[in-house]
């Protein structure tokens, strides 16, 4: 007996073997042992008929945990005495219960309860005497029972009971028979009655089936000749359709010729088209070159113009500055000629004055003798008119010689000032030339900058265009590559079923928002595989080749909540944490190849190929391929796709290249690899554009900065 999930039996227990005698179970209070007959009843007996999902699951281990979703109970027989008519030495008898499931086995096959209850009647388990169970607290029922209950019991166990039910079964068969009997000789007489009517018929009927005869005889004759005309239009139409067939094969040929015809241009037509919009595109930028070279040329005759007019206005400027230079030096001449003239005339002027002064001295001194000789009483009329005079003099003296000492210093002064001015008119020349030549010199310096500057920026507008024309180029490139992506996708798509086709197309863009590292991808973009071996290889795997591989059962649950969460198709995971490997024992001879061997795949994949096609060999023929696959547990393959599995199944067929799913495949990869290149190419482009439209504005931001300086020194100058 072997109990698993059942009640208190949350692990499996088998008790094995058990005697064929007596056996008994001993233990402790809740050791299992009310709960181990139960379950021998659960099996055996009618107590655990018609279950609810309430009363399943109070079978069910309650306990610590993860919840137990599932228990059985499974009882095996000795069969040596062939008690069950099974033929076999031992009889296994399961009942598999759940929350939604009650489900029974015979010799570990499905089978039905009417099944095994035949099966338990005809071994002598019967329910019309249950009592090969005697359940807890039946004997101590027994022991107190009344003297009727025990006699019913005993008649019971003694099987009377069956004799008596049958016997008023019998009776009532009797009854219902004799009903019968009556109501069958109402029917004898009905009969006879009827059997009278028939016998006049009959002779009607020998007349019709004579008449019949006839008829049906110039029938045949009417149908021989008509089945003559048909065989000779069906030869006709025979010879038609043969002709037909022949004229359809040749139609076939031709519309194969002409598709491989249309194959071969299309690559032509689409280089055409491409060609095409390149060359509008070029024609376009041509013209936006032409109408910028046009404002160019507009903007430098202009500029040619002002540089006509800045050059003019600085020789001008040049020239009023030579002049007034002349101009001031000529003043300055002239100033330092005056000055010299008034200095020697101010030098005479003061020795004049001395000797003036001197012989004024000496005259007044001699005045002042000769007035003191002649006696100054006589002059004056008193000493105070004296005194008076005297002051007056003096005073009129003292002002003549203040006027003259203001004179002088005002003279002085003028001549500080006259050269002073002279040394201001002298740097002024000097720092104006200075400036005129730094400005002469600044021009001719911004003057080849710009030059340089325009010349890198020609250059850079001239990559920018060309880069423009490339960048052109791969939008068209990239919308036809995109276009048989598209192309390539439904050809992949129309292989599989729609739900993986939706699920396939979802998965990327899911692994990227997610961000999720171990989703490897569908196992045919996992593997490479000679042409040879391709059809063979996509016989055996199937529907297989969708299955998504990733690392873990974690990552599968993720992309399945988010699928579900979108509902956006349905995909079959394979993690690698959850795979087994796969052992095989392949036949040393060169005519069985292992399949795995032929395939071309990174090792951290190999328990998913071993899943795949672990068990798998190449044979030459399915004669060869029959005999190992029934002798080494291994499914044969031939290369046209034939197979043989280890049971003797036969599959196979004729295949047809056209709806591969791996070369539909090997085309998506292909194409999803050159569109990828090209996005990558595109980008690299976008960034070269964006570089160089950066130089572009900061020359053209120097240049700017370069004229207005440019104007703002001429204006200086």
């Amino acid at each position: 007996i072997s109990i698993q999930g059942f009640k208190s039996y949350k692990d499996e227990t088998t008790t094995d073997p058990l005697s064929p005698h007596h056996n008994v179970v001993v233990g402790r209070n809740g050791s299992g042992k009310s709960n181990f007959f139960a379950a021998v009843r659960f099996v055996l007996s009618d107590a655990y008929t018609n279950l609810g999902r309430e009363e399943r699951q109070a079978l069910l281990h309650e306990g610590t945990g993860p919840s137990t979703m599932s228990a059985f109970v499974e009882v095996v027989f000795d069969n040596s005495d062939n008690r069950f008519p099974t033929g076999k030495e031992e009889t296994v008898v399961r009942r598999t219960i759940g929350l939604k499931k009650d489900d029974y086995s015979l010799d570990r096959k499905s089978s039905t309860k009417g099944e095994i209850s035949s099966l338990l009647e005809s071994a002598g388990f019967s329910r019309s005497n249950p009592y090969y169970i005697v359940p807890q607290g039946r004997v101590t029922s027994l022991t107190h029972a009344k003297d009727s209950e025990r006699l019913a019991l005993l008649k019971e166990v003694a099987g009377t009971q069956v004799y008596e039910s049958r016997r008023e079964n019998s009776l009532k068969i009797i009854e219902d028979t004799e009903r019968m009997r009556v109501k069958i000789s109402d029917d004898l007489a009905m009969i006879e009655e009827r059997l009278g009517e028939l016998d006049s018929e009959k002779d009607e009927l020998d007349k019709y089936r004579t008449l019949d005869r006839e008829r049906r005889c110039m029938e045949y004759a009417i149908y021989s000749l008509e089945q003559e005309d048909v065989v000779e239009q069906l030869d006709e139409i025979d010879i038609r359709r043969e002709q037909l067939v022949v004229a359809v094969n040749e139609r076939q040929e031709a519309t194969g010729e002409l598709e491989r015809q249309i194959a071969s241009l299309e690559p032509e037509i689409r280089a055409a088209k491409q060609a095409l919009e390149i060359l509008s595109i070029d024609r376009e930028q041509l013209a936006n070159e032409a109408e910028e070279l046009a404002r160019t040329r507009a903007q430098i005759e202009s500029s040619i113009q002002d540089l006509e007019q800045d050059r003019t206005l600085g020789r001008d400027s040049i020239t009023e500055l030579r002049r007034t230079a002349d101009n001031l030096s000529r003043d300055i001449r002239k100033r330092e000629n005056e000055l010299a003239r008034v200095t020697a005339k101010y030098e005479k002027a003061f020795v004049a004055e001395t000797q003036l002064r001197e012989q004024f001295e000496v005259s007044d001194q001699q005045r002042k003798s000769l007035l003191q000789k002649q006696g100054r009483s006589g002059h004056f009329g008193s000493k105070k008119e004296r005194d008076t005079w005297l002051k007056a003099e003096i005073v009129r003296l003292n002002a003549s010689a203040e006027q003259q000492t203001a004179q002088f210093e005002a003279t002085e002064r003028e001549h500080e000032e006259l050269q002073n001015r002279l040394a201001t008119i002298s740097q002024s020349v000097t720092e104006a030339k200075a400036r005129a030549d730094a400005a002469v010199e600044q021009i001719s310096e911004m003057q080849a900058r710009e030059a340089q500057l325009k010349e890198e920026k020609d250059a850079k507008t001239s990559q920018r265009k060309e880069l423009w024309r490339k960048e052109a180029r791969m939008e068209a490139e990239n919308s036809d590559l995109r276009d048989e992506l598209k192309r390539a996708e439904r050809v992949l798509s129309g292989t599989v079923d729609r739900a993986t086709s939706e699920g396939l197309q979802a998965l990327s863009e899911i692994q990227e928002r997610l961000g999720l590292s171990g989703v490897y991808g569908p196992l045919f973009e996992l593997f490479e595989v000679e042409e040879t071996y391709r059809t063979c290889v996509e016989a055996i795997a199937g529907p297989s080749l969708f299955h998504v591989v990733v690392d873990t059962d974690a990552t599968a649950t993720k992309v399945l909540d988010e699928l579900n969460r979108i509902k956006q198709g349905r995909l079959t995971f394979m993690p690698l944490n959850r795979l087994r490997a796969v052992s095989a024992t392949y036949p040393e001879a060169s005519d069985a190849i292992p399949m795995i061997e032929r395939l071309k795949f990174d090792r951290r994949f190999l328990r998913a190929f071993q899943q795949v096609f672990g068990k798998t060999i190449i044979c030459p023929s399915l004669e060869v391929g029959s005999n190992y696959a029934r002798t080494m547990n291994l499914t044969a393959v031939t290369l046209e796709g034939d197979k043989i599995d280890r049971r003797g199944e036969l599959m196979g067929g004729f295949v047809g290249r056209k709806g591969s799913r791996l070369d539909a495949a090997k085309t998506l990869i292909q194409t999803r690899a050159r569109v990828q290149a090209a996005d990558s190419q595109a980008k690299e482009t976008l960034a070269a554009l964006t570089a160089l439209d950066q130089d572009i504005t900061v020359l053209h931001s120097e240049l700017q900065m370069l004229s207005a300086r440019a104007v703002q020194t001429s204006n200086t100058r």
